[in-house]
């Protein structure tokens, strides 16, 4: 097991851990959460000894092997699959012994430690080492022509994936994994998950993302205030465990802050008499002796809108057989060459869709985006956008476009020239860019500053379209929860590309895939395409794969329910009438459906804040000290008999509010 005993650990002069004590037990699957800063890394930086506590101890079984993601990749000329293999320093280590030794003269000697080391390579598994660098690898997204290219070829985000393969191909009793889901896609994040969900040892995992946490983990380890504490269960667990522990926490505030009232007002009014001075006297032993609670507090939530659409055209566009792809120049003949991508797109956006696309890794999501956005022209085919179009695009890599030598509010300013200084201010300090923040160079923000300056710029222009590639890379938890609700809320059409399944589900209503080289509508949820990936990875047999989209089988299977076949956007003027006529009578019946429900919130929420504002009348009351005198006595038992009812009628109500919320939320939309 690992455990960590009173210990302390600050870096520089800031504290991070404060006399903490936690217990892990072997197999344990952990998420390590917290703020920002809050010493997650610092944690992981202890365990691997490239920190020191400044006091207590770690202690762990020195015998368990310990991998985890290297932070930097060397620019090699070595094939990726050798790279990933050599995450098994142990077999790499035999293998290089045995090597030396079958160079020297053949003697008896040799030819014992010969075999013996070929028994430690039988033992390590070496036999099928190219096998499950190369399964690694596919799950990763790498094709098998990648896996020959060397380390140096790939991007940035290419080589995590490597140094990821790396610490999966390493045989540990202990894997740390810090942000392990940041460079993946959507496909390549549920092959980790079910990899994870199988692997034998201790994991500790650093991630933002929600889904992936509740898929993996089995129990949370949360930093908060300097402390570590555990809390058993998934990071859903935790949140239900967390906000009871507040609720019970603010009863016993309450209650604590109304018997130190009560004491205090006795010893204020007795102290000086000397047949009251023993009771006084006494009471005041007792307040001296009563620990001072602190307030369990939340961490600071962070919070946002989409501002209204200026504007809503219908429909907003319109592809008809378009084909995606890009044009490059060929470097022998010097001429233009196309290479399509995605083909035969008929597509259109009506006013309040909210899309969220699927598709592998190299299915063509990125090259679909960007043609809708108007970044790619179509190499074939027609795109027609409806007058008033407007666009927020947020790309991938949509942090590396902003000017790091610049503030945010100059970004802010730099779209909008004519709007006074004290405005854009207010603006940005709507999304935590507050005081010399906002006139600070963006270059040390970290990324998730970064990333939420480039959705405060996109938010700014009021789009009616929104086109959003990963757009949670580098968020934290918090603001992914801002980000999800305000998408929840926006008024305009959605078109979204993300790894983030809580953000998926609570922000489309509708799934197209990628697949084949064709756009086609997904008629299932992400369970299912969770089924249709792995079977789609079944059917493909490992090192047969090739580049791209093209490799993957027809959709099968799940597919043959899950994905109809590509519609059409070109009906015929009656047709168009007919459709919309049925639309109308379908909003008609839903409207019909959903008004006494609404009617019935409506009502219920008018109840809660009678009620509410009532109970914070007592409450008030409550909190004078002189409440609590003898002649007060007669009121201040009806005060809390108030109390009482009022608190059990809020909760009566609150409960009626949420199972009709549940039964509106049934509701077909």
């Amino acid at each position: 097991m690992i455990r960590f005993q009173q210990v302390t650990l600050a870096r520089g002069i800031k504290p991070l851990l404060d006399n903490v004590d936690v217990t892990l037990n072997p197999g344990d699957k952990i998420g390590l959460i917290g703020a920002n800063g809050a010493g997650k890394s610092s944690l992981f930086g202890l365990l691997r000894g490239e920190l020191h506590a400044d006091l207590g101890t770690i202690d762990f079984p020195s015998k368990w092997r310990m991998a985890y993601v290297a932070q930097e990749t060397p620019a090699l000329d070595r094939p990726a699959l050798e790279y990933a293999i050599d995450g098994d320093v142990t077999l790499r280590r035999l293998e290089d012994e045995l090597a030396f030794l079958e160079s020297e003269p053949d003697t008896s000697a040799n030819g014992l430690l010969i075999g013996e080391l070929y028994s430690a390579l039988a033992d390590a598994d070496a036999y099928t080492a190219r096998s499950r660098g190369e399964q690694l690898l596919t799950g990763l997204g790498f094709t098998m022509d990648q896996m020959q290219q060397p380390v140096a070829s790939f991007s940035g985000g290419w080589r995590m994936r490597l140094n990821l393969a790396q610490a999966l191909m390493c045989p540990s009793d202990l894997l740390l994994l810090d942000e392990p889901t940041n460079h993946l896609d959507l496909d390549a994040i549920i092959w980790l998950e079910d990899w994870l969900k199988r692997y034998a040892g201790t994991l500790i995992i650093i991630s933002h993302d929600r889904d992936f946490l509740d898929g993996v983990v089995n129990v949370i380890v949360h930093i908060d205030e300097r402390k570590l504490k555990r809390y058993t269960g998934n990071y859903s667990s935790f949140e239900r465990q967390r906000s009871a522990q507040m609720i019970l926490a603010q009863s016993a505030l309450e209650k604590q802050t109304r018997q130190r009232a009560h004491l205090e007002s006795f010893i204020n009014r007795f102290k000086a008499q000397a047949s009251k001075a023993r009771q006084a006297q006494s009471r005041m032993k007792a307040l001296a002796k009563m620990e001072e609670l602190a307030p369990l507090r939340a961490a600071a939530e962070f919070s946002f809108e989409f501002r209204e659409p200026a504007n809503a055209p219908n429909p907003l566009l319109v592809m008809e057989d378009v084909s995606a792809g890009y044009r490059i120049e060929d470097e022998s003949s010097h001429k233009v060459v196309e290479k399509t991508i995605v083909s035969g797109i008929n597509f259109s956006l009506q006013i309040g869709q909210r899309i969220g696309l699927l598709g592998v890794n190299g299915a063509g999501k990125s090259t679909l985006i960007k043609t809708i956005a108007g970044e790619l022209a179509p190499l074939a085919g027609d795109s027609q956008f409806g007058k008033g179009l407007a666009i927020g695009y947020f790309a991938q890599h949509q942090v590396e476009m902003l000017r790091h030598e610049e503030s945010p509010l100059w970004h802010l300013g730099h779209i909008a020239p004519t709007v006074r200084e004290q405005e854009l201010r207010n603006f940005l300090g709507s999304f935590n860019f507050n005081g010399a923040m906002v006139t600070s160079k963006i270059a040390p923000f970290s990324g998730g500053e970064k990333a939420r300056l480039a959705l405060a710029l996109i938010v700014w222009q009021r789009p009616n379209l929104l086109l959003l590639d990963e757009p949670t890379n580098h968020l934290d938890l918090e603001t992914r929860e801002a980000l999800t609700m305000a998408l929840a809320q926006f008024e305009g059409t959605l078109v979204v590309v993300s790894h983030d399944r809580h953000l998926l589900r609570a922000t489309t209503d509708q799934f197209i895939i990628v697949a084949d080289g064709k756009l086609q509508p997904f008629d299932g949820d992400l369970d299912d395409y969770r089924d249709w990936l792995f079977k789609t990875k079944l059917a493909t047999k490992v090192g047969a794969a090739a580049s791209g989209a093209a490799a993957l089988p027809a959709v099968s299977s799940k597919a043959a329910s899950a994905v109809a076949p590509a519609a059409t956007v070109a009906p015929s003027g009656a047709e168009r009438r007919d459709q919309k006529k049925a639309d109308a009578e379908d909003r008609q019946k839903l409207a019909a459906k959903r008004k006494p429900i609404e009617a019935k919130l409506k009502k219920l929420e008018e109840q809660i804040a009678k009620r509410s504002a009532q109970k914070a009348a007592v409450d008030a009351r409550l909190a004078d000290p002189l409440m609590y005198d003898q002649a007060n006595k007669k009121e201040l038992k009806t005060l809390l008999t108030d109390q009482s009812f009022y608190a059990k009628e809020v909760a009566q109500l609150e409960a009626e509010w949420l199972e009709h919320q549940e039964a509106l939320e049934q509701v077909a939309v």
